[in-house]
């Protein structure tokens, strides 16, 4: 009897280090999350028509242009 709550004790523990871990590592993926392209935002920006055509253009260019 003893042996079976220890194995399930010993369960336990491992499945709460493991769900610590996976919380742990979604959190700290909400608080860095993962910097967006610069084109993607202009081509979200134009898609959803928040600038025109020119301007879409005008920024693109800029983006590949060496500095």
């Amino acid at each position: 009897m003893i042996r079976i709550l220890l194995i399930l004790f010993i369960l336990a523990l491992i499945a709460a280090v493991v769900l610590g871990l996976a919380l742990m590592r979604r959190a700290s993926k909400a608080r860095n999350p993962v910097l967006e392209n610069p084109r993607e935002i202009l081509k979200r920006r134009y898609a959803a028509g928040e600038i025109d055509e020119d301007e879409y253009f005008r920024r693109m260019s800029g983006l590949s242009q060496d500095w």
